[in-house]
C-alpha cells in the first residue's frame, strides 16, 4: 500500500509542481495587489492636485461615457479613496454599422475623481511586464496561467480546478507519508540543519508539509471553489446544507441586442436606492461599488468606504433590477444557510483577507512554502533518479 501512494505522491507532485510554484510565487505577490500596483503606477492611481470640487461618482461615468460613446462602464468605485482617481473597468457598446463591438485597445481607466480627465488607459492582464501592467499580469497568471478559452470553455478553469482537486487529494497522502513509523513521529517535524544540503532538502520538503499541512489544505480547497465553484464545490456542499440561488441562477441570459440596450434606469437612481435601502437595514457603510452586468440587466452595488480595508467576509452586496429599480437579491456577511456561510468563507480564506494584514502576511509566506514545498519534491525525485540509474536500475 505504501509503496502504491509513493508512487502517487510522486506523478501527482511532478505533474503540479510548475503549476503550484507559479500559484504560490504570484500569490505572495497579489496579496498586496493595491499596494504594489499604486506604488508602481503612481500616474494612474494618483489623481493630479486639483482645487475643483469632487464630483459624483456616478456623473463622473456619464461625461466618460458621454466622451467616448463607444464604450460604457461596467464596475465603478463610488467615490475615491483620498487623492486617488476612480479605476473604471469598461467594456465596449456594439457598432451599429458593424454588428460588432467597438475595439477600445483597452479595459480600464483612471479617471480624475474632480475633473473627470482621463489620466491614463490600459488592458488589465495583458500578458506585458511594462511597468502598468505587471501587477494585473501576475494576477491573471495566477488565476489563468494564461490559458486559452476556446470551443466555448474556459480551459484555465477547468485545467486548475483539477490540479487544485489532485491538490486536495495529494495533502491527505503526503501527511500519509510523512509519519512512515507513528512511534518516531517527532523526526517528521525536524529539520536537521547541519546533516548536509540533501538531508536538509528532504526535511524541508516533508516536515515543512507537515507543519504547514493544514494551512495547505485550506488553500487547495479553496483553490477548487474558486476555479470549480459550479461544477464541484457547491454540489458537495449541497448535500449537507442548501446554497441559496443567485440572482444571476434565477434569471435568463438576454440576448446580444438586448445587452447592447442601456439599463432603463441609470446609475445615479440606482444608487439612491440602494443608499436607502442600505439605511433601512441599518448598515454602517454607504454603497462603495457598483457593477452592472447587461447579460441579466443586473446592478451590483457593495457597501463599503473606498481606503478602509475590514477584514472578515468582505461587504454586503445587494442587487437590483436594471429595468425596474427592484431589489433582486443580496449577499449579506454572516446571512443564509451553513452552506452559504462556507461558500463566502472560500475567497477570503484563499486570500488571507478574513483576517486583514496578518492574514495576507500569511498567505504570503504559505505562497513562498508551496514553491519552496514544489521545489524541494522535484529535487528529491531528480536526486533519486540520478541514483539508480548509476547504479543500473531502470
Amino acid at each position: 500500500m505504501r509503496k502504491l501512494l509513493v508512487l502517487l505522491h510522486r506523478w501527482a507532485g511532478l505533474f503540479m509542481a510548475v503549476f503550484l510554484a507559479v500559484a504560490g510565487l504570484t500569490g505572495s505577490v497579489i496579496a498586496w495587489e493595491h499596494e504594489l500596483d499604486r506604488w508602481l503606477n503612481p500616474g494612474f492611481h494618483y489623481a493630479q492636485p486639483s482645487e475643483a470640487p469632487l464630483l459624483p461618482a456616478t456623473e463622473v461615468a456619464r461625461r466618460v461615457e458621454a466622451a467616448h460613446p463607444q464604450l460604457q462602464v461596467s464596475f465603478m468605485p463610488l467615490a475615491a479613496a483620498p487623492g486617488q482617481t476612480l479605476v473604471l473597468m469598461v467594456a465596449p457598446r456594439m457598432d451599429p454599422a458593424t454588428g460588432r463591438p467597438h475595439v477600445l485597445g483597452f479595459d480600464q481607466m483612471a479617471v480624475h475623481p474632480a475633473t473627470g480627465a482621463v489620466q491614463g488607459t490600459r488592458t488589465w492582464g495583458q500578458a506585458s511586464l511594462a511597468r502598468q501592467d505587471i501587477v494585473p499580469f501576475l494576477y491573471k497568471l495566477h488565476h489563468t496561467l494564461f490559458l486559452p478559452r476556446a470551443w466555448g470553455v474556459d480551459w484555465a478553469v477547468w485545467f486548475l480546478g483539477a490540479v487544485a482537486l489532485l491538490w486536495v487529494v495529494d495533502c491527505f497522502i503526503a501527511l500519509w507519508l510523512a509519519f512512515p513509523r507513528w512511534r518516531a513521529w517527532r523526526k517528521s517535524l525536524a529539520f536537521r540543519w547541519s546533516r548536509g544540503a540533501r538531508t536538509l532538502n528532504f526535511d524541508l520538503h516533508r516536515s515543512g508539509g507537515v507543519w504547514t499541512w493544514v494551512l495547505m489544505l485550506v488553500l487547495a480547497v479553496t483553490s477548487v471553489a474558486m476555479n470549480l465553484h459550479d461544477e464541484v464545490m457547491e454540489p458537495v456542499v449541497s448535500v449537507f446544507s442548501r446554497t441559496t440561488p443567485s440572482p444571476f441562477d434565477e434569471r435568463p441570459r438576454r440576448t446580444p441586442a438586448e445587452q447592447a440596450a442601456a439599463p432603463q434606469l441609470g446609475r445615479a437612481e440606482i444608487v439612491e436606492r440602494a443608499r436607502a435601502e442600505g439605511l433601512r437595514r441599518g448598515w454602517p457603510d454607504p454603497p462603495g461599488f457598483l457593477t452592472y452586468r447587461p447579460a441579466f440587466d443586473l446592478y451590483g452595488v457593495d457597501f463599503y468606504v473606498p481606503g478602509i480595508s475590514r477584514p472578515g467576509l468582505g461587504p454586503p452586496r445587494l442587487y437590483f433590477d436594471g429595468a425596474t429599480g427592484a431589489l433582486a437579491g443580496q449577499r449579506v456577511p454572516g446571512e443564509g444557510t451553513a452552506g452559504d456561510l462556507f461558500m463566502r468563507l472560500q475567497f477570503p480564506l484563499h486570500s488571507g483577507r478574513i483576517a486583514g494584514v496578518p492574514g495576507r502576511i500569511l498567505v504570503t509566506v504559505l505562497g513562498l512554502a508551496v514553491a519552496v514545498l514544489s521545489v524541494t519534491g522535484v529535487v528529491i525525485w531528480w536526486g533519486r533518479r540520478r541514483a539508480r540509474s548509476a547504479q543500473g536500475a531502470p
